[in-house]
Order: C-alpha cells, then structure tokens, then sequence
C-alpha cells in the first residue's frame, strides 16, 4: 500500500473538500490518475425522494466504538467508484447513493463531501483510493456495489477507525466469507421484489413480449431478473392469460459499461417482437434506452427513477439508494451508526419499488400498484431470492435462457 507521505504530497493542493454552501468546485485527477470531484463536479443530481425514509431494519448492533459510530456533528463523507468508468451521473447506482449524499448536505449546511475515481479496476487501486480518501480527511465512506467486498474486507481492519458504508454488499475475502466489523454496516436490498413489481406492472399494462437483460449475474442483478420473471408470471395468473401467452428474453451483458454491441443486441430483440426490455445493467442501460428509441420500444430503468433519461423509460425499479445512504449520514452524524450488520431494505420498510409519479404507462395504475404493493409489504406474496434459475417456477410464463 502506498505510504502516507505519497499520497500527502500528490494531493495537498487537489483535496481542499469545500463545505457545500457556494464555494467553488473543482475537479481532475490525481498524480496517480485517480479522478478526483469535490462538492459537486461532473455532475451534480437533483435529489429525488422515490420511496419514503425507512428506519434500520437490521441485527442487533454489535458495534460499541464511539469513533465509528460518529456523534460529534462533523460529517467528512467520500463516495468512490469502483473504477475509471464508473461515473457519478451514472443515472443509476452511482447517481442514487449521491442523491443521498446530496439531501444530507442540504439538511446539514457545511458538511464536506466527494467523489473519487480510481486509476484503475482492481482491488489495490480501490484500497489505495480508501486510504487517498481517508488521509484527505474523510470520516465516512460510501462503496457502491459488489465490486468493495475484497478491498473493505481488508480496509475495515486497516482503518478501524473511519466508518464505512458497502451499498449491495458485506464484505469478503477471496475464498468468499463474510466479515462485518462495527465500523461498517453492509446494505443490501429486495432486488427481488423490486423486479416482481416491474414484471407485474408490465404484463397488467399489456405487454406480452418482454425482456431482461442484466449486466453480470451478481447477486443483485439476479434477483432483479429472477423477481421480474415471478411478476410477470403473477400477473398472468391474475389475468387468466393463457399459458405461453407472456413470454420473457433473459439474459446478462456481460458488462456495466456502455457499448454499441449492446445496442445492436436489444435492437435485435425489439425487431424481433420484444415490446419492453426491463435492464438491470448500470451505465449500459444507455445503450439499450438507445435502442428502444430507434424502434419506437419501451425499457424499464432500474436502480433509480430514469425516466430523465430516455423517453423510452417507461417505468423505473428503484431500491432505497438515496434513502439507505442518507439514513447512514444521519445515523453517523448523530453517533448512532448501525455497524457490525447487514441491514436489509425492502417492501416491509419502503425500501422498494416503482416510480409511479413519472411512468408512461396508459394501463397500470397508482391503485393496481397501491394493491400489489400491500400485499408484497404484508408477507401475502412470497417472492422467492434464490439466485438459481432453475428455482424460479413459473405456471404460465414462457421463459428463454439467452
């Protein structure tokens, strides 16, 4: 790891985090390429309440540092990338935990906030920038996604006294085990029921030709498509639809990033019949949304409402990103942060589900939503999370393994 001195030099004059009340913003990179946003650059994005504010619904808290658990009012947070492509107005995981930075700084005038990008996608680029990041003098970080849980495994015991938030993740070593320790609290989310929603809602619009494309089969993104096949195929059920009448594409990208293969391949799908492609594929939804445009089709965004983005976005999947985040803050600042746990958001809490207030949709409305919605919080369905695809039985649903 780099030593203290390295990283003390290159950034002295980079990392002047300015308090969010007018001052100027400035950007750029690292003498080790790390790409560095304060307060705001590359990007600031409207704070936008999707689901309500939920309390921590996690284990008991087996953290007992006063450092970790915050309470002195002074809140340093950082949120970084996991790699050079990974950009803050990502309209997507990025975007939601930063809507989340975001409500806090407006709630709490003078706190310091930024950005970081790593030089590079690897493990010891993400633990050097942890450390970048620390030594400039955050207090709290937030790590979106899957790709932290080598890198916080080591750091929650290299810094034992600086907070940290995994958003979608615990952290783990490379055999794959788990370890939480009381300066971090891991967030995970329903994926399932967030996707069980969105397939719902698109077999009740009247959509019978669906699609489902992901970007890895991580753990997220699969229970995003393994839920959207269960919604649809409750929807079919509810709407006596004849067996094979709704059938569904699915398949995975290969990628998070944009690419022009992946246009080509949803634009295939769409000549060949496919109404609606529900993508769970952080910055490569893009090319897909491009796609729908140039065949008059429809996609259904994730993660955050992005409807902004495309007029082919006619309904959004979100989880509580901004929520969880901003939930953290609020607990770090006032010495009562969860650590030691991972701490679920789901439909019981409001910690899922669809961006009503800005779909396109003609057919499903707010009090078909309110309904499946109920019963999804009230334990009267069960969505199965199981991250096998030969798990998930359908009764009428025709679905093709791509």
């Amino acid at each position: 790891m780099k030593k203290l001195l390295k990283f003390m030099m290159a950034m002295a004059f980079l990392i002047v985090v300015l308090a969010a009340c007018g001052d100027e913003d400035t950007g750029g990179a690292d003498d080790n390429g790390d790409d560095v946003y304060e307060n705001g650059d590359n990007g600031d994005v409207d704070d936008t309440d999707d689901v309500d504010d939920v309390d921590d619904n996690g284990d008991e808290d087996t953290g007992d540092d006063a450092d970790v658990n915050g309470g002195d009012g002074d809140v340093n947070v950082f949120l970084i990338a996991h790699s050079p492509d990974s950009i803050l107005d990502d309209g997507s995981f990025n975007q939601g935990a930063w809507d989340g930075i975001q409500r806090f700084v407006a709630d709490n005038p003078g706190t310091e906030y930024s950005f970081l990008q790593p030089h590079d996608a690897s493990d010891e680029a993400r633990l050097d920038l942890i450390e970048d990041a620390i030594d400039a003098g955050a207090n709290i970080l937030v790590l979106p996604g899957f790709h932290f849980e080598n890198a916080l495994y080591n750091a929650q015991d290299i810094f034992p006294e600086t907070t940290f938030v995994l958003l979608d993740a615990s952290p783990r070593d490379e055999e794959g085990n788990a370890r939480i320790e009381s300066n971090v609290a891991a967030i995970h989310y329903a994926e399932e029921e967030a996707g069980f929603l969105a397939g719902y809602a698109a077999v009740v619009e009247g959509y019978r030709d669906l699609g489902f494309m992901g970007g890895i089969a991580v753990p997220a993104v699969v229970r995003f498509g393994h839920g959207f096949i269960q919604g649809a195929d409750h929807a079919a059920e509810s709407l006596g639809l004849d067996e094979g009448e709704v059938e569904i594409n699915f398949m995975y990208l290969g990628g998070f990033a944009p690419d022009p293969a992946h246009t080509t391949t949803a634009a295939a799908w769409y000549a060949a019949g496919t109404e609606v492609i529900f993508v769970a594929a952080g910055g490569a939804g893009g090319s897909v949304m491009s796609a729908a445009e140039g065949e008059d089709a429809s996609v259904i965004g994730v993660d955050v409402d992005q409807a902004h983005l495309s007029d082919s976005v006619v309904i959004s999947a979100i989880k509580g990103l901004d929520v969880s985040v901003y939930d953290m803050l609020v607990d770090f600042a006032g010495g009562s942060f969860n650590g030691g746990n991972e701490i679920r958001f789901d439909a019981s809490n409001n910690g899922i589900g669809l961006t009503l207030e800005s779909s396109r949709f003609d057919n499903f409305s707010q009090a078909e939503y309110d309904n499946i919605f109920e019963a999804l919080r009230d334990g009267e369905i069960d969505v199965n999370p199981s991250l096998e695809f030969d798990d998930i039985e359908t009764n009428l649903v025709s679905v093709s393994e791509l």
